[in-house]
């Protein structure tokens, strides 16, 4: 991963801290929790982390997402959490597999799980706006770390649908978990992967249909 420290660009050169920004951006990606190792980020560098989180749209200042860290410390009791969910979507799961479903446990040296606020207490902030928000908290994250010279990473699985799992974090009914982000030093590096072109992220809307059904 090329962490090549970027410049910032004087402050009025729009074109030129506009590229600036798109070259940065598109420098993220991502990189699997197992190539992520110690160091990780400091006390302090966290804390710019949640700085940058902070900085994502919320509207009505809801703050509809929050991360909780897993420490070293905690990690064999989420290894036992995940082999637990294993157990309980197949009671059949090998002792290998299990050991597999724990040891993912124990990848990158910072591991957050991010939960979501999903209660139906305003309509004027749906879900689809929580969850987007969150979104823009982790992008800002995972930007703030490549800026320290961090690799990151988003990742899910049918574990965090577990009772168990729910249980282990004392989460409500409300609290969605949506993924756990994963932050360390890069041990091996990947090619960069192709992106789309805009073309593929772009459509213009052309009404076909009369508008409230009136011709």
């Amino acid at each position: 991963m090329d962490n090549a420290p970027l410049v910032a660009p004087a402050v009025g050169l729009c074109v030129e801290g506009a590229d600036w920004a798109l070259e940065w951006i598109t420098r993220r990606q991502t990189v699997l929790p197992k190539r992520l190792v110690a160091p990780g980020p400091s006390r302090a560098e966290i804390e710019r982390l949640l700085t940058a989180a902070a900085a994502a749209p919320d509207h009505g200042q809801l703050l509809p997402w929050r991360f909780i860290d897993v420490p070293v410390a905690a990690r064999e009791a989420l290894g036992d959490v995940f082999a637990q969910a294993l157990r309980e979507r197949d009671p059949a799961a090998t002792t290998e597999q299990q050991a597999q479903a724990r040891e993912k446990a124990r990848r990158a040296p910072l591991l957050w799980l991010l939960v979501v606020d999903a209660r139906p207490r305003t309509e004027d902030v749906p879900v689809r706006e929580r969850l987007i928000s969150a979104g823009c908290a982790v992008q800002n994250i995972m930007l703030m770390a490549m800026a320290m010279g961090y690799g990151s990473a988003l990742t899910s699985g049918k574990a965090l649908d577990s009772a168990v799992l729910r249980q282990a974090f004392a989460l409500s009914d409300a609290d969605m978990p949506v993924c756990f982000l994963s932050i360390g030093t890069v041990c091996q590096a990947r090619a960069p992967r192709a992106r789309p072109v805009p073309a593929q992220l772009f459509s213009v809307w052309t009404p076909s249909l009369p508008i409230g059904g009136v011709s």
